[in-house]
Formats: structure tokens, C-alpha cells, sequence
């Protein structure tokens, strides 16, 4: 079982090394950028890529096991200290077969391995590539959401219910599912909330934080910190600040 390590921290780069060939695994190298990875992918045999999220170069980590993927899919583990929502939605979307937390102990990176390689398999024995899984949830993110003049459509437990834009309240991420809140109704699609808000084109609603999107004709009040609509608070995050108060003018 040969396994090529991408890691930017060079001693835990090196100490995970030692622990795979001490349970008996070849480490093909350990390389800190997505671009060497790729070289290396290209010219050796690898069984099970081991890819921090963070690494040094252009590419990241889940950028470069997209590249990976498109010459020849293997199973992935990720490896990072900490993820943000939105990194870990990018992240699951390469439909990664691990996941381990640093700091890395002997006991849970052997678990890691033995579980994506066990999840690969499976995932390979239905029969269906990457790509192909790729096809399928893109095509059915397309049917989830039905535009019709100022209403929408939501498919809901294989039926779609219509909803006017208007009483749209928020849009809210929760992994790769976005709930869609109304004052009478929460309906939850398997999409990503970039992808929801773009479905819906409604002007209307506008991103305040990496989990929110707020309508703002639904808002009774905000200070520099929240956004209130009705008894619901909702934080307002630093880095959509100026990009909610551009809808403001003050005279």
C-alpha cells in the first residue's frame, strides 16, 4: 500500500511518515504543495492520498485533490487543524474518504486509513465514479428549486411546494444542506447556500455571514454585530459588513 503525504508542516510531514511505515505502509514522499503532489501522482503508483487542507502554493489541498481526481480517483484522507463551514462544504464535495483532526496520534491515523480504505472500496464496488456522483447531485440540486414569476417552487419530500420570494426569511447553512425559513415553514435542501441563493435570484436576499443569508426587506433592525428579524437574531459577519451596509444610504 504505497501513500503519498502533502503536508506543509515538514516535522509532522516526516513523524506521519514514520508512523505509516511503522504499520507497515510504503510513503511514496511528503511533499508541501499541490503542484509537486500532482507530478508525483503522475509519475508513481499511489494507493491512498493523505492531503492537508492547507498547504503552501496556488492550490490548496482540496484544489489539488480535484486535480488528483481528474487523472485517477484514489481514496483521501484531509488533514487539518481546523476548517471553516464553507472549507468543509469545498471538502466534501471531493467526497473525501477520511478525515483526520491534528494533533495526529498513532491509533486514529491507523483508523483513518483502514476506514477509507474500507469506504473507497464500497464506494467503487456500487459502481459509480466520482465524476458520475459529481453528474448526479448536480442534476438533482437543478430539480430541487422551480422559478415561477415572484413564487418558487421547493421540491419537499417528492412533491414541490410553492413559496412566495417575499416570505423568505433567511436562507441558513447547515453542511452541505440549506434551509430555506419562512415565518410558516422550514423547508432543507442537500445543496450548498452559494448555490441556493444563486438558484433563487432574488435581489432581495443578501449574505451577512458564512451561515446566513437575510432578506432584507425582512429585517426590523441590525446594530455592528446583528441583524435582527423579528424575535430571530442573526450574526452579521465582519467580512459581509460593508457589503450589507452598500444597500444603505444615509442622509
Amino acid at each position: 500500500m504505497q501513500i503519498l503525504i502533502v503536508e506543509d508542516e515538514a516535522v509532522l510531514g516526516m513523524y506521519v511518515s514514520d508512523l505509516l511505515e511503522a504499520s507497515g505502509y510504503q510513503v511514496v514522499d511528503v511533499v508541501d504543495n499541490g503542484r509537486e503532489a500532482l507530478s508525483i501522482f503522475q509519475q508513481q503508483h499511489v494507493d491512498l492520498l493523505l492531503c492537508d487542507i492547507h498547504i503552501r502554493g496556488d492550490w490548496d489541498g482540496i484544489e489539488t485533490v480535484n486535480k488528483i481526481a481528474e487523472i485517477r480517483e484514489v481514496p483521501v484522507i484531509y488533514l487539518t487543524a481546523f476548517a471553516d463551514r464553507e472549507t468543509v462544504e469545498r471538502a466534501k464535495q471531493t467526497y473525501p474518504s477520511a478525515y483526520l483532526s491534528k494533533p495526529v496520534r498513532s491509533d486514529n491515523l491507523k483508523l483513518a486509513v483502514e476506514l477509507a480504505l474500507s469506504n473507497f472500496a464500497r464506494h467503487k464496488s456500487v459502481g459509480i465514479s466520482l465524476s458520475e456522483q459529481k453528474t448526479v447531485d448536480k442534476e438533482a440540486g437543478k430539480e430541487s428549486i422551480l422559478l415561477a414569476d415572484d413564487h418558487v417552487f421547493i421540491k419537499n419530500n417528492y412533491q414541490f411546494v410553492r413559496i412566495p420570494l417575499a416570505d423568505i426569511l433567511m436562507l441558513q447553512a447547515d453542511n452541505t444542506y440549506t434551509h430555506i425559513i419562512t415565518p410558516y415553514q422550514k423547508l432543507t435542501l442537500r445543496q450548498t447556500m452559494s448555490g441556493t441563493q444563486e438558484k433563487l435570484g432574488f435581489a432581495s436576499l443578501v449574505r451577512v455571514h458564512r451561515s446566513f443569508v437575510v432578506n432584507l426587506k425582512k429585517i426590523t433592525g441590525f446594530n455592528d454585530r446583528e441583524i435582527f428579524i423579528g424575535d430571530t437574531v442573526v450574526p452579521l459577519g465582519a467580512q459581509y459588513k460593508d457589503g450589507f451596509m452598500s444597500f444603505f444610504t444615509s442622509r
